[in-house]
């Protein structure tokens, strides 16, 4: 019972610490998430947090939130989900009402702009980062290449039209599809690389 509190608590602490530098959402925070869950932590596998994230993006709610849950969720259960929820949660809602008393009298400061220019060319880079680490995991065969080169164009050419989450479930059909045709075709399906070698630059 012991080693469960310290697990919660453990939790807790790690999202604690990714809420308050994780600028720009849940996609700028993968990178961050990835080093202290699964480099430092070793808690789960960086197929894990990708799978965690496809999910997290596929149902109601912010993704930030909704994958710190399901990771805690996934490394201690329910107990887990709530410590890892509520700790992602506090910072944020502290930093928020902070940022609320104070924004109309930072509002157009020089200084203040030219922070927040710096902080989103950062996000950029951290969003760019998590694509290529997440994309060494999910390109596992032609097909899987196909498939992201396919959504990327869907996506450039008709996101005023196409919902994300439209493309989500027609990947997961297009998955399942792709699998009983080589099934058929006696073929192997190769869910994962058979190594994966990955340089935390973070």
């Amino acid at each position: 019972m012991k080693k469960n509190g310290e697990l919660l608590w453990s939790i807790f602490i790690t999202f604690l610490k990714i809420g308050p530098v994780t600028f720009g959402g849940g996609y700028a925070m993968i990178p961050v998430i990835e080093r202290e869950v699964v480099e430092r932590r070793k808690w789960l596998q960086t197929q894990d947090i990708a799978d965690i994230f496809a999910v997290a993006e596929s149902v109601p709610g912010a993704i930030a939130i909704n994958s710190a849950t399901f990771i805690g969720y996934r490394i201690a259960g329910i107990r887990g989900a709530l410590a890892a929820m509520f700790g992602i949660l506090l910072p944020t809602f502290c930093i928020i009402v902070l940022m609320s008393i104070f924004f109309l009298q930072l509002k157009g400061h020089p200084k203040m702009e030219a922070a927040f220019v710096a902080i989103r060319a950062t996000i950029v880079a951290l969003i760019a980062y998590a694509a290529i680490k997440i994309g060494k995991t999910a390109a596992v065969d032609i097909t899987s290449v196909g498939l992201i080169a396919l959504t990327v164009i869907l996506m450039y050419f008709g996101h005023s039209f196409i919902h994300p989450v439209l493309l989500i479930f027609g990947g997961a059909i297009a998955g399942i599809v792709i699998v009983l045709i080589r099934q058929k075709l006696g073929c192997k399906t190769h869910l994962k690389q058979k190594e994966q070698v990955f340089d935390y630059m973070i």
